[in-house]
């Protein structure tokens, strides 16, 4: 495993402007006891994924994740602030009380759903990135046999990777080399660098890219599955699925999902974690 330095520490808190007006406009139904900081909503998230969540030419912090953060905040009366931190430091920050909410996109597992609260939400999959004058074609799985990988740390996205290296090795080849980063953008710079050949992350950001022209996608459409907001307190996961229902009814949830080309998992919302 090769590690790089930690691109966002120390973590960085980041405020919301109006937060204070919208906070003070009305009761939150969320207990102060459910907070980590009284009026506010406290959440996680690792900038680095476009157009998901990241940091734009003004320093801003931006992207659909962000916004409905946001408005997750305005809707309980809390003021919204956003923690910048790398993935791997996600959940113990949550479980050790550094933030309310994991707001970065973390995928579902029934095994992470015995350690928080969570709510799954969107749905994304793998894809597979190549630089964009890649001689070499990757159309299938098969074409990474032998190849450098780069991948952030700690994710689903890394367990992909090492899943697909252990198929082609059970096919008798031997398999892929995989390179982990702190950051997805860390990961993305190595391919730039020529340092990996492939980068595997999620169909969002690997389009954003390519869309750039930046990379191109050369597989998409791996092991789909649930992204889901998490929490340490049962009371503010609940509070939050009543406002995740809300949107749905009045349509803001689909007007955000299809700005982004974000799907939505089919059927109702549900907390989903161990019983308090």
């Amino acid at each position: 495993m090769i590690r790089f330095a930690r691109l966002l520490l120390p973590a960085l808190a980041v405020s919301c402007l109006g937060s204070v007006a919208w906070a003070a406009d009305c009761t939150s139904p969320v207990a102060a006891t459910d907070l980590i900081k009284p009026g506010t909503l406290v959440m996680s998230t690792n900038p680095t994924l476009p157009p998901l969540q990241y940091v734009d030419k003004s320093g801003q912090l931006v992207g659909m994740r962000i916004a409905l953060g946001q408005e997750i905040a305005k809707r309980l009366c809390l003021a919204p602030e956003f923690v910048k931190i790398e993935f791997d430091a996600m959940i113990p920050g949550l479980k050790g009380g550094r933030w309310d909410m994991i707001d970065t996109g973390i995928f579902f597992t029934p095994e992470r759903a015995k350690l928080m609260q969570m709510i799954p939400y969107e749905m994304q999959a793998i894809s597979i990135s190549v630089p964009p004058d890649s001689k070499a074609p990757v159309t299938k799985l098969e074409d990474l046999e032998g190849k450098t990988v780069g991948v952030e740390i700690g994710g689903f996205e890394e367990n992909k990777a090492k899943s697909i290296d252990a198929e082609l090795k059970a096919k008798g080849g031997k398999g892929m080399t995989i390179r982990t980063f702190d950051s997805f953008a860390l990961a993305y710079q190595a391919l730039r660098a020529g340092q990996v050949d492939a980068v595997v992350s999620i169909d969002g950001v690997a389009k954003e890219y390519a869309d750039r022209g930046s990379f191109k996608r050369a597989i998409s459409g791996l092991y789909p599955t649930p992204v889901a907001l998490a929490f340490k307190s049962k009371p503010l996961a609940d509070a939050v699925l009543k406002v995740l229902d809300a949107m749905q009814k009045d349509g803001s949830y689909k007007a955000l999902f299809d700005q982004y080309g974000v799907v939505a998992p089919a059927g109702a919302l549900t907390v989903q974690g161990p019983a308090t």
